[in-house]
């Protein structure tokens, strides 16, 4: 899997080097060689990385009231791209200090899959709380506690140490056919500071979204970003070095204008295209994400292009995505046509995992819910799908009903609006593990 993503970033680096004409030349003070296009693309890519989660941090902290507190989003609601709408979401973003840790508690839960993932500043997952990494203790309290420090923490607390102040915590309980049961469950998450704890602020960014992603702007915020969070990528120094190289070049107004515009002509639409299209294995058109995402190694284009368009994606453990945004013919997907999946009776989406799966139907650019009359984003394994009389399963996606498709089997489409499918396997099997299996095409019905 890493050997094809990197084959991938060095035809990447290729293409940027072939498509532009000049290298950006550097003060002597800010390099002794040229500063050239991939060093540009490639810093870049790195910081924006951070600067979608902080970008998050943002939005998160404005919505729920702060750090340290549980926020139980409603069902069906989540404000972040490609939400996960067959689960009850709780967020959290934690904050400590040397001297205050802050208390998990999480009910006992059995008989429907649930996790706390936990994630670091960079979008990195620290860890996940759930009865097979914790079966000592798989519901209780768990305390977080400040990168070395020795504070106490309540007895009868597992301890876990963050990579730096601030965490990320997103809860997910399954749905099921039991939604207020769910729910019932989700609201005896709880987060508590024990004290009052001392942290920084969320980093000042330039404002941007989806649709129109910053600039060379972006390196003006080159040290605080940097500093604001470490990095446990093995690469972090030179990339990090690379991202000081270009924030230097970019005080030139002649060259950062040169930056910006091919920021802008080249690096976004390749990054935007690597993110949805090329940073993984593909097959059938869908974008498989294998085993390299919630811990990402060296592979930092494939870390920023999933906080880009699945941020708080999970490790392959707890889940393996696919992303499908082209039909069978290779044709961006479109609200005001009508496609199909079609499973053989030997290959249906259940046999693949251990938990459930889910397809959500989301809008581009923006990666969020569809608007829809029935209010329905998802299929998954706890929707009353009806199989065919040969024992296969169709689902079909169109802004309207299929005759001789049962409605139940539907994913309505907006006309006009671009849309990405996000397939999740949950708990996925071996099989979907090693690559081997894949959603079936994405097939335009006439």
């Amino acid at each position: 899997m890493q050997n094809t993503i990197r084959r991938i970033m060095r035809s990447h680096a290729i293409a940027i080097t072939m498509a532009l004409a000049c290298a950006w030349p550097v003060t002597a003070s800010a390099s002794e060689s040229a500063l050239d296009e991939q060093i540009i693309a490639d810093a870049y890519v790195y910081l924006i990385g951070r600067a979608l989660i902080v970008r998050q941090e943002h939005l998160d902290v404005a919505a729920q009231g702060g750090y340290n507190v549980a926020f139980h989003n409603r069902l069906g609601a989540a404000d972040f791209v490609n939400p996960n709408l067959g689960v009850a979401n709780t967020e959290a973003w934690i904050a400590v200090d040397d001297a205050t840790p802050v208390l998990l508690e999480i009910p006992k839960i059995e008989g429907r899959y649930y996790t706390a993932q936990i994630l670091d500043e960079w979008g990195e997952t620290l860890t996940n709380i759930h009865e097979r990494n914790y079966p000592l203790q798989s519901y209780g309290k768990f305390a977080f506690v400040a990168p070395g420090s020795r504070v106490a923490i309540p007895d009868d607390a597992v301890r876990i140490e963050l990579r730096s102040q601030k965490a990320k915590m997103l809860a997910r309980v399954e749905l099921q056919n039991d939604r207020e049961g769910a729910v019932a469950l989700q609201r005896q998450i709880r987060v508590t500071p024990l004290g009052q704890p001392k942290f920084p602020p969320a980093v000042k960014i330039p404002e941007f979204d989806h649709a129109q992603l910053v600039g060379v702007g972006l390196f003006d915020a080159t040290e605080d970003l940097l500093k604001s969070a470490p990095d446990v990528s093995p690469i972090a120094a030179q990339l990090q070095a690379q991202v000081r190289a270009v924030a230097l070049a970019a005080q030139d107004p002649a060259q950062r204008a040169a930056i910006d515009q091919t920021l802008r002509d080249q690096v976004i639409p390749r990054f935007q295209r690597y993110a949805t299209q090329e940073g993984g294995q593909v097959r059938n058109n869908w974008l498989g994400t294998a085993m390299i995402l919630g811990n990402y190694g060296e592979e930092f284009w494939t870390r920023s292009g999933t906080n880009l368009i699945g941020i708080w994606a999970n490790n392959s453990h707890e889940v393996i995505y696919f992303i499908g945004t082209r039909d069978a013919a290779g044709q961006a997907l479109d609200g005001s046509k009508t496609y199909e999946l079609h499973f053989p009776k030997d290959a249906l989406p259940q046999d693949v995992v251990d938990a459930f799966w889910s397809i959500h139907l989301v809008g581009v650019p923006d990666f969020m819910p569809v608007p829809n009359r029935l209010d329905r984003f998802m299929l998954s394994s706890h929707s009353n799908t009806q199989k065919n009389d040969d024992g296969s399963l169709t689902l079909v996606l169109g802004p309207e009903p299929v005759a001789g498709v049962p409605e139940a089997n539907w994913l309505p489409t907006s006309p006009g609006k671009r849309f990405s499918l996000n397939w999740r396997t949950y708990v996925p099997k071996a099989v979907v593990r090693r690559g081997e299996w894949f959603p079936p095409a994405v097939s335009k019905r006439d």
